[in-house]
Protein backbone atom coordinates (compact mmCIF):
# COMPACT_ATOMS: atom_id res chain seq x y z
CA UNK A 1 0.00 0.00 0.00
CA UNK A 2 1.27 3.13 -0.96
CA UNK A 3 1.76 6.60 0.90
CA UNK A 4 -1.85 7.81 -0.83
CA UNK A 5 -3.67 4.50 -0.44
CA UNK A 6 -2.97 4.93 3.32
CA UNK A 7 -4.09 8.42 3.86
CA UNK A 8 -7.01 7.75 2.06
CA UNK A 9 -7.75 4.75 4.22
CA UNK A 10 -6.85 6.93 7.35
CA UNK A 11 -9.47 9.39 6.26
CA UNK A 12 -12.06 7.23 5.50
CA UNK A 13 -11.90 5.47 8.96
CA UNK A 14 -11.58 8.67 10.39
CA UNK A 15 -14.99 10.23 8.52
CA UNK A 16 -16.28 6.39 9.32
CA UNK A 17 -15.81 7.00 13.00
CA UNK A 18 -17.22 10.69 12.81
CA UNK A 19 -20.33 9.33 11.72
CA UNK A 20 -20.66 6.64 14.20
CA UNK A 21 -20.70 9.20 16.83
CA UNK A 22 -22.43 12.29 15.15
CA UNK A 23 -24.29 10.10 13.09
CA UNK A 24 -26.19 8.61 16.35
CA UNK A 25 -29.31 9.25 17.60
CA UNK A 26 -28.08 8.79 21.11
CA UNK A 27 -24.88 10.74 21.52
CA UNK A 28 -25.45 14.64 20.94
CA UNK A 29 -28.25 13.76 23.77
CA UNK A 30 -25.91 12.13 25.98
CA UNK A 31 -23.07 14.68 25.35
CA UNK A 32 -25.60 17.67 26.05
CA UNK A 33 -27.08 16.33 29.28
CA UNK A 34 -23.23 15.41 30.57
CA UNK A 35 -22.97 19.02 29.81
CA UNK A 36 -26.04 20.21 31.91
CA UNK A 37 -24.28 18.24 34.67
CA UNK A 38 -26.26 14.98 34.46
CA UNK A 39 -23.75 12.47 34.60
CA UNK A 40 -24.52 9.14 36.45
CA UNK A 41 -25.93 6.82 34.03
CA UNK A 42 -29.34 6.18 35.84
CA UNK A 43 -29.54 10.04 36.10
CA UNK A 44 -28.81 10.05 32.51
CA UNK A 45 -31.49 7.31 31.84
CA UNK A 46 -34.31 9.11 33.10
CA UNK A 47 -33.42 12.62 31.85
CA UNK A 48 -33.09 11.40 28.16
CA UNK A 49 -36.32 10.77 27.07
CA UNK A 50 -36.98 6.93 25.00
CA UNK A 51 -33.17 5.52 25.38
CA UNK A 52 -32.78 2.08 26.75
CA UNK A 53 -30.39 1.06 29.49
CA UNK A 54 -28.79 -0.94 26.72
CA UNK A 55 -28.22 1.93 24.27
CA UNK A 56 -27.16 4.30 26.96
CA UNK A 57 -24.70 1.99 27.77
CA UNK A 58 -23.39 1.45 24.24
CA UNK A 59 -23.17 5.34 23.90
CA UNK A 60 -21.25 5.83 27.34
CA UNK A 61 -18.74 3.11 26.11
CA UNK A 62 -18.33 4.42 22.55
CA UNK A 63 -18.23 8.50 23.65
CA UNK A 64 -15.55 7.33 26.01
CA UNK A 65 -13.36 5.10 23.77
CA UNK A 66 -13.26 8.41 21.16
CA UNK A 67 -12.50 10.62 24.27
CA UNK A 68 -15.01 12.60 24.30
CA UNK A 69 -16.40 11.69 27.70
CA UNK A 70 -13.88 10.91 30.59
CA UNK A 71 -15.44 7.78 32.89
CA UNK A 72 -14.73 7.53 36.70
CA UNK A 73 -15.18 4.92 38.94
CA UNK A 74 -15.87 5.64 42.83
CA UNK A 75 -14.52 2.82 45.09
CA UNK A 76 -17.64 2.55 47.12
CA UNK A 77 -20.58 0.15 47.92
CA UNK A 78 -22.39 0.17 46.11
CA UNK A 79 -20.22 1.57 43.46
CA UNK A 80 -20.92 4.84 41.76
CA UNK A 81 -19.91 5.67 37.76
CA UNK A 82 -19.86 9.58 36.53
CA UNK A 83 -18.91 10.61 33.79
CA UNK A 84 -17.91 14.31 32.61
CA UNK A 85 -16.84 16.04 29.24
CA UNK A 86 -13.58 16.10 28.07
CA UNK A 87 -11.81 18.87 26.10
CA UNK A 88 -12.50 17.32 23.16
CA UNK A 89 -16.24 16.64 24.06
CA UNK A 90 -16.70 20.36 24.89
CA UNK A 91 -15.20 21.39 21.57
CA UNK A 92 -17.59 19.15 19.83
CA UNK A 93 -20.91 20.64 21.63
CA UNK A 94 -19.11 24.18 20.58
CA UNK A 95 -19.73 22.95 16.91
CA UNK A 96 -23.00 21.17 17.66
CA UNK A 97 -24.00 24.66 19.10
CA UNK A 98 -22.75 26.28 15.75
CA UNK A 99 -24.73 23.92 13.50
CA UNK A 100 -28.34 24.67 15.71
CA UNK A 101 -27.34 28.53 14.95
CA UNK A 102 -27.08 27.88 11.43
CA UNK A 103 -29.95 25.42 11.21
CA UNK A 104 -32.04 28.83 13.42
CA UNK A 105 -31.01 31.30 10.81
CA UNK A 106 -31.95 29.20 7.50
CA UNK A 107 -35.48 28.53 9.35
CA UNK A 108 -35.65 32.10 9.64
CA UNK A 109 -34.62 32.59 5.95
CA UNK A 110 -37.32 30.21 4.75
Amino acid sequence: MNSKQKKNSTQARLYRTLEEVVGCKWSVSVLMAVAAGVNRPGALERHIEGISTKMLSERLRKLSSYGLLDKHTYAEVPPRTEYALTDAGQRLLAIIAQIHALDASLQQQA
